[in-house]
């Protein structure tokens, strides 16, 4: 095997293969990165069994002297690529002789051992029958806009993934972590059969990372019983379902509300953002709103000091005073972009619901318990 890229065309490969690296692993060939090449181009390959990824370098753009296989240790290799030193324009060459792995570049050359390629699992593909398509941009800003929601607690395998839900030409996508949940309805160019998959919140966060975000170009996104795939470019990525049926949450998302209240988004974050200042690591002191009239007083107390803010708003219904976790509230308003939102509200301990008129996005935050004779 004798091939060589231009350095940057290499390390863009290696950044996106790298993510389905195996960290901590009993097989040790998980490890590494499989590198194929023919004719066609070259091929890099990584799977820790959870998610694989391949991509490739078209012949277009490298070029094959010969053909061959094999796997190498992937933090080695990508660490000799990203630091070997080669002029601006210089090509790497990588070689196998024997059982070496060569790398050079201008005036430096690594030699390292290959790891036995035949070892190294082969991605399981999945046909294009039951699928979706969105644009790149689209699928994007579906994982920006719920990802957060997800839990980081392993406790509840179902919290650490997302819903992914086709009903015709809508695709919704739903995450929570027992304090919240985001939705995200989107509309498809077209009809396609029902589809209901929990995606793990890792492999969504690896492809939003990777993604070029293109909106002229789309994903395809493949399902089978136990997998996702999503192809775009000359990259596929496949992962595992989390297996089981996610929460029903409609009966929670109830349409009625006592209070409403419409405000400008950033006046909103702004004044969230400010009362954060004052909330040290560990500290869940509640933020308070207090709706009267045409204004909308929050508060903020810990043993730092406190803040009061009042901001312009338009109430539909009754009064009423109500704690929130700050952070909970800014994750949700970092993502929309309307000019206004509209908050619906029942009582201090009823869901909060930030949504809009064609519930394009839904956000609900439960309420903290807090003692309203301090406020």
């Amino acid at each position: 095997m004798k091939i060589s890229f231009k350095k940057s065309d290499l390390i863009t490969a290696l950044n996106i293969v790298s993510k389905a690296v195996a960290v901590k692993t009993t097989m040790p060939i998980l490890e590494c990165i499989l590198i194929e090449a023919d004719e066609s181009g070259v091929r890099f390959t990584a799977n820790d069994m959870e998610l694989g990824i391949n991509t490739w370098i078209r012949s277009d753009s490298c070029n094959v002297m010969e053909g061959g296989r094999t796997a190498v240790d992937a933090r080695l290799f990508v660490d000799i690529v990203r630091k070997i030193s080669s002029d601006e324009g210089s090509d790497i060459v990588i070689s196998k002789k024997d059982s070496l792995i060569e790398i050079g570049c201008d005036n430096s050359l690594f030699k390292i051992q290959e790891r036995d390629a035949d070892q190294f699992p082969e991605l399981s593909l999945i046909d294009d029958e039951k699928s979706i398509e969105v644009s790149q941009f689209t699928l994007k800003e579906v994982i920006k806009d719920t990802i957060f929601s997800i839990s980081s607690n392993d406790s509840n395998k179902m919290m650490t993934g997302e819903l992914f839900e086709v009903k015709g030409d809508n695709l919704k996508v739903v995450s929570l972590d027992g304090h919240r949940i985001s939705i995200k309805n989107t509309a498809l160019r077209q009809s396609y059969d029902p589809v209901s998959v929990i995606i793990p919140g890792k492999t969504l966060s690896e492809i939003s990372k990777i993604l070029p975000g293109d909106a002229d170009k789309d994903v395809k996104i493949c399902f089978s019983q136990s997998s996702v795939l999503f192809r775009f470019e000359d990259t596929v990525m496949i992962s595992r379902l989390i297996d089981g049926e996610f929460f029903r949450i409609e009966n929670m998302l109830r349409p009625d509300y006592d209070t409403k209240v419409v405000i400008n988004k950033k006046e909103l974050l702004d004044s969230i953002e400010r009362s954060t200042i004052l909330v040290r690591e560990n500290d869940k002191r509640p933020l308070i709103f207090n709706i009267e009239d045409s204004s909308m007083a929050l508060r903020m107390s810990t043993v730092i000091g406190s803040m009061d803010d009042r901001l312009l708003v338009r109430k539909e219904g009754k009064d009423l005073m109500i704690g929130f976790n700050p952070r909970f509230l800014m994750d949700a308003l970092r993502v929309i972009d309307d000019e206004e939102v509209s908050l619906y509200m029942t009582n201090a301990k009823s869901p909060l619901f930030i949504r809009d008129e064609k519930d394009s996005y839904i956000y609900l935050i439960l309420p903290v318990n807090f003692n309203a004779y301090s406020y």
